[in-house]
């Protein structure tokens, strides 16, 4: 029998899209070399198929791996106590040799290391992950049961896994390709806890 990390990890393999519990809100996942499961992240949530979809890892490697820019700036942020956990990096490319064919369009992208054990133990499993929040395009995250998402969803996930309610607030999103670094979403996150980081010498 399953346990419930490869079960999650067998349905994304089959090209499966899953629901699952973040350290933030409720998340769809899909393998992005999968572009069959891609399009029905896109589907269940409405998403307007020229917004691209943010990226989950479960280490800082996993970045490199991909040929990622982690400046300065983004490794103090990195390596702080804010990792794992509610904190998306949006970065650019370092090294354009590394770049993976689903990522050949995009100069930047948007990706965060979840604080959430059973997801972290997918990520270890199948790499990075496309992982967006499960809510309809265009509508606030205001949904934080299982029940109540899926019935905004355009549609059901191949696989539903359930872990108690959701926070209704979204991780804070920090462009570091920018020196300072600007932050381009509010959310769990201050401002002010980010900033301490940054300057601390």
């Amino acid at each position: 029998m399953l346990d419930k990390t490869d079960e999650i990890v067998q349905t994304l393999q089959y090209g499966g899209v899953a629901l699952i519990a973040t350290d933030t809100v409720y998340g769809l996942a899909a393998l992005p070399t999968n572009e069959k499961a891609v399009e029905k992240i896109y589907s269940l949530k409405c998403r307007p198929r020229k917004m691209f979809l943010p990226v989950m890892v479960a280490d800082m490697h996993d970045l490199e791996l991909l040929g990622l820019d982690i400046n300065v700036n983004a490794k103090k942020l990195f390596l702080s106590n804010l990792v794992p956990g509610a904190i998306t990096f949006v970065l650019g490319f370092k090294d354009e040799s590394l770049k993976p064919c689903w990522l050949a369009s995009r100069e930047e992208i948007a990706t965060r290391i979840p604080d959430n054990a059973l997801l972290l133990s997918v990520l270890k499993k199948t790499g990075p992950l496309l992982v967006t929040s499960a809510n309809r395009h265009g509508l606030p995250v205001t949904q934080a049961y299982v029940k109540d998402i899926l019935e905004e969803l355009n549609g059901v996930p191949d696989i539903v896994i359930e872990d108690g309610a959701g926070k209704e607030v979204p991780s804070t999103i920090i462009n570091c390709r920018f020196n300072p670094p600007v932050i381009e979403r509010y959310g769990l996150i201050s401002e002010d806890i980010i900033n301490n980081i940054l300057t601390n010498e």
